[in-house]
């Protein structure tokens, strides 16, 4: 689930201005064609993919979520083991070991410095991601303990990405640096490229710089018992997830009858993290929209859902949208936890129409199912590779544990 949710929303933003420009400067280094940019015909070197992917699944904010830590986990794993698994036509249960193993150092690391590390700011998808990708990729090279203790020192050396970038192209930049740098920490280790082999735990280490939290024992706990990739979430809705219930609410509210035209206002109580982090009252664009409760509310209400294609500019800027926007009034409530969401809807008439949401579709609690990820996919990938060949990649997707070769797949995902 976690492999084929990344691999949709990869294939969905190959065409977006990001993908072209970061396809453009990867070009500009003459690569060797060694892996597939997903959604496209072009091939690159496998440190170029493992960018340009990572940069394409993150695109839509739209990728899986590890909600303990809110980090986005297989973007900066699954690009890198991906890029590396096919230019060796390694196997698919070989990426699924190294995707599994790869999250679980990321989603460890996460859990020992957060929330801490990312009230900083840092952006701790791809700073704890570049951990990720250098463990997955030390697990498909074959690498002893010494070298995997060297991958992932160097790999410390290179945290990236700071939350001032967020609603920019190089929000999503994050995780494809993430998954480059891991591949190269590996493939540097495998070369017998040296680090501390302190490099995450020592005063000067990584965890002590860039974090006041370190719970170490959040690494070691029930190791190799408990994975958290087991943890994942997938998004039913192209935002920061803190947005989620909000939109829910309102989708809730359209199916009860309730209408733009007839809101007087939207009463909105929110925890204190859903409007520091995505507190837009203006968006101007797609990508900060991203990053608007108040716009996630007007989508639930005017089309019952927040997918891509409500996030594109022009409804962004549509003058229902804006109007409707306005006329959400957020108030922060710490009594609800950061998943929940309390929404009333004042009517012109005098109507009230309540509803509360603890737990958002697309929650642990309320997940959403395998036919609900088929279709997200469908939607994403349908206008990049066409519907018949988005079929035969999803179920590629859900039979990658006995592909021989992932060749077999990355074929399938270029058009």
């Amino acid at each position: 689930r976690t492999f084929m949710n990344w691999l949709g929303c990869a294939v969905g933003a190959a065409q977006h201005e990001s993908a072209h420009a970061a396809l453009a400067a990867v070009q500009l280094l003459q690569p060797a064609a060694q892996a597939s940019v997903l959604g496209r015909g072009e091939k690159v070197d496998m440190a170029g993919a493992a960018l340009i992917n990572g940069i394409t699944s993150h695109t839509f904010d739209f990728d899986d979520t590890h909600l303990k830590t809110i980090i986005h986990p297989a973007g900066p794993v699954a690009s890198a083991v991906l890029a590396l698994a096919e230019h060796r036509g390694l196997s698919g249960r070989a990426v699924i070991d190294a995707l599994v193993l790869g999250i679980d150092v990321s989603c460890r690391v996460g859990n020992t410095m957060y929330p801490e590390h990312y009230d900083r700011g840092w952006h701790i998808t791809g700073s704890t991601g570049t951990l990720g990708a250098a463990a997955g990729c030390a697990r498909l090279l074959g690498l002893d303990e010494q070298q995997t203790a060297m991958a992932l020192g160097i790999a410390a050396s290179q945290p990236i990405g700071v939350r001032e970038q967020f609603g920019t192209m190089t929000k999503p930049f994050h995780p494809g640096g993430a998954a480059r740098a891991g591949l190269m920490s590996a493939l540097l280790a495998s070369q017998g490229f040296t680090a501390s082999p302190k490099a995450l735990e020592a005063p000067r280490g990584m965890v002590q710089t860039v974090s006041t939290k370190y719970a170490w024992n959040e690494i070691t706990d029930e190791l190799g018992q408990r994975f958290e990739i087991s943890f994942n979430s997938y998004k039913p809705y192209a935002c920061g997830i803190v947005i989620h219930p909000s939109i829910d609410a309102c989708s809730q509210l359209r199916a009860q009858g309730v209408t733009a035209e007839q809101v007087e206002r939207i009463e909105l109580k929110v925890h204190s993290l859903v409007l520091e982090l995505t507190g837009k009252k203006e968006p101007a664009d797609g990508l900060q929209g991203k990053f608007s409760v108040y716009h996630g509310c007007a989508c639930g209400l005017i089309f019952g859902k927040a997918g891509e294609d409500q996030y594109a500019d022009d409804i962004v800027n549509r003058p229902d949208m804006v109007a409707l926007r306005r006329k959400v009034v957020a108030t922060v409530d710490n009594g609800i936890d950061e998943a929940s969401a309390d929404v009333t809807a004042v009517l012109k008439d005098g109507r009230k129409v309540h509803v509360f949401v603890q737990h958002a579709i697309g929650s642990l609690e309320n997940p959403m199912t395998d036919a609900m990820l088929e279709g997200k996919f469908h939607d994403l990938a349908d206008p990049v590779i066409g519907r018949v060949r988005t079929g035969a990649l999803i179920a590629a997707s859900w039979e990658l544990g006995t592909a021989a070769d992932v060749r077999s797949l990355t074929a399938l995902a270029r058009p």
